[in-house]
Order: structure tokens, then C-alpha cells, then sequence
């Protein structure tokens, strides 16, 4: 007699899906306060050496973050980013051949409220990174403030992320060989304050230091868009010139994150809470743009290679919108 095992049911699915959100969401609100909570409370128990050991290790290892990092690959293939890919559901497009010869850097929007798409795309393997594009490995930047926080930042560098400084993204681009990809969240934390749903606002116009690092290590540019980005969490309303736009901004200077007023659902009910909608995610990366590498460019050049970049994204917005149920009458806005 043949047996037949009936296949995972869908509930269950669901379930081990949405806990790999709770993980990833709470991961990032409160796990760097409890590693600091860690590593210091520890130093009040008899496990003190462990804390102790720790600070030895961190101070010898001090120089790895601005380094490349040091990525875990079970770590980036580990099932709990599958699971996450598949709650949303997010997928990575490809649209054009990148060369693994060279080193690139590429340009992400929008930035959202928690950047969902750029982590699963570059930070983990659940989207098929290094299948659709063989030979290359990501980078993801992030701000330099959390590779500071004992135990979180060998998590962060786990999964490939490295600290948004120039020093960081210099010895990324002028690694011998190629085959990196240096990926930034262009509007960073500022644009995640306009990140709401029916959102098509960059924060680009003025931010061309990303196009200088490219003409300096004449590395190509790589626009990437991810539709579906800015639906995933719904946002308070924070007007510019509102005193609430006003207190993030002062929040955002000194302590160099925003701190968007978000909610969408939650783990037992979808009216309130911090998980994000279940929508799907559609991260289209376009085509390089050459780059002629120059020591020191003018500004007029940098110029006209941000114009030419912010037409190509334009492009390749408009090429894919209505494919990821973007109206026609909707454009990019850039601010």
C-alpha cells in the first residue's frame, strides 16, 4: 500500500510565516537594547567574563565592520528569511546582466519604514540573490551608530551589512577582482517619514554623494525599485511643519535615526498593531549606467550623473509600474 504525507497545511504555513516577521521586526526594536542590557548586566553576575571576553574580542575586532564585514552564509540561508520572503510574498526581477568583473553601486528606493526589500534581497538568500546574479556578493549599508551595540553588530554582520561611512564603502568598491555590490537605501532615514501607502516621494534631489563615490571608484550605478515598499505599514500623519514632522526631524539630527509613527496589523488580529501588511513586493533592479571613474569630478559632473541616474530610475519605474499595480497617472516625485 502506498502512504501519501499530506503537505504543510496553510495555517501552519501562515503561522511559521508571520513569526519570522515577528523576529525580524523585533529583531530591530528591541534586540539592540537588550544586547546592551546584556553586556552590561552581565558584568553584575558571576557570568561577568563572558562580558569581559566579549570587549576583548570587539576591540580586536574593532576594524571588521569597515572591512567588508564578515557574513555567515547559514545565517543569510537560514528558513526563517524564506518564511519571510513568503508572508509578503517579496521577489527580486532582474532586467539586465551584471558583470561580475566589476564592482557596483546600486541605488535602492524607496527607503520605507523598516527597508523590508533591500534586507531580503541583500541581506539574506530567500530572494535567490547569488542565483540571479552569479559571482557577485551585496553590501548593505547601514548606519554606522548599530555596529556599535555589543552582540547585535556580529548579527548585523552576519547577514552582510556594513556601516554607511565612506571609508566602509571605499574598500568595498576598490576590492581587486570585483564581484561587490554596494547597495544604499539613497533617502535613508529622512524619506522614511514619507513612507505611507500611495507614497512615490524620493528623497533624491539633492543626495549625489552616492553618484561621487561611484565616478571616484568608476564604479557603474545600478537603479533599483522596489514596488510594494511603501504599503506595508500605514503611518501617522506628520505634515511637514507639523510639530510631529518637527520633532523627528530634531530626534533625526540628534540621534541619527527617524522614528516614524507606524502600525498596520498584528499577530492575532489585522486592525492594529507593528507587523506589517501582508503585500506583496516586487524589487526590480535595472540596468548598470557607465561610469567614467575620475579621482576628483567637478560638480557639474557629478550633476549630470545624477540627472542621467534619476532618468534612468524614472525609466524604469514607468516600464514596470502598471505590471505591480501602479496606476498609469501615478510618476515619481523628488524632493
Amino acid at each position: 500500500m502506498k502512504v501519501e504525507f499530506a503537505p504543510l497545511s496553510i495555517p501552519l504555513e501562515r503561522r511559521l510565516q508571520t513569526a519570522s516577521v515577528v523576529h525580524w521586526v523585533f529583531s530591530f526594536l528591541g534586540l539592540a537594547q537588550c544586547c546592551i542590557a546584556l553586556f552590561i548586566g552581565l558584568f553584575f553576575t558571576r557570568f561577568w567574563l563572558v562580558s569581559v571576553l566579549y570587549a576583548t574580542w570587539w576591540l580586536l575586532d574593532w576594524d571588521t565592520p569597515s572591512k567588508g564585514g564578515r557574513r555567515i552564509h547559514c545565517i543569510r540561508n537560514s528558513v526563517i528569511w524564506r518564511h519571510m520572503r513568503n508572508y509578503f510574498p517579496v521577489t527580486l526581477v532582474k532586467t539586465a546582466e551584471l558583470d561580475p568583473s566589476k564592482n557596483y553601486v546600486v541605488g535602492f528606493h524607496p527607503h520605507g519604514v523598516m527597508v523590508a526589500g533591500a534586507f531580503l534581497n541583500f541581506c539574506t538568500e530567500a530572494t535567490g540573490f547569488s542565483q540571479l546574479f552569479p559571482g557577485l556578493t551585496p553590501h548593505m549599508m547601514m548606519l554606522t551608530l548599530w555596529f556599535r551595540v555589543p552582540f547585535f553588530r556580529d548579527y548585523l554582520l552576519s547577514g552582510g551589512l556594513v556601516p554607511s561611512d565612506k571609508d566602509t564603502a571605499a574598500y568595498v568598491l576598490r576590492r581587486w577582482g570585483g564581484g561587490n555590490v554596494l547597495a544604499i537605501a539613497v533617502g535613508g532615514a529622512q524619506e522614511a517619514l514619507d513612507a505611507r501607502p500611495g507614497a512615490f516621494t524620493l528623497l533624491l534631489k539633492n543626495r549625489k554623494g552616492f553618484v561621487r563615490l561611484a565616478m571616484e571608484h568608476g564604479a557603474p550605478l545600478v537603479p533599483v525599485f522596489s514596488f510594494g515598499e511603501n504599503e506595508l505599514f500605514d503611518q501617522v500623519d506628520n505634515p511637514k511643519g507639523s510639530w510631529l514632522r518637527r520633532m523627528q526631524h530634531r530626534l533625526q539630527q540628534i540621534m541619527g535615526i527617524s522614528l516614524p509613527l507606524f502600525h498596520a496589523r498584528g499577530v492575532f488580529q489585522y486592525s492594529f498593531g507593528l507587523l506589517p501588511y501582508r503585500r506583496p513586493i516586487f524589487t526590480v533592479v535595472g540596468k548598470p549606467i557607465k561610469v567614467e571613474k575620475k579621482h576628483n569630478p567637478s560638480q557639474e559632473e557629478v550633476d549630470r550623473l545624477h540627472q542621467m541616474y534619476i532618468e534612468e530610475l524614472c525609466k524604469l519605474f514607468e516600464e514596470h509600474k502598471t505590471k505591480y499595480n501602479v496606476p498609469e497617472d501615478r510618476h515619481l516625485e523628488f524632493i
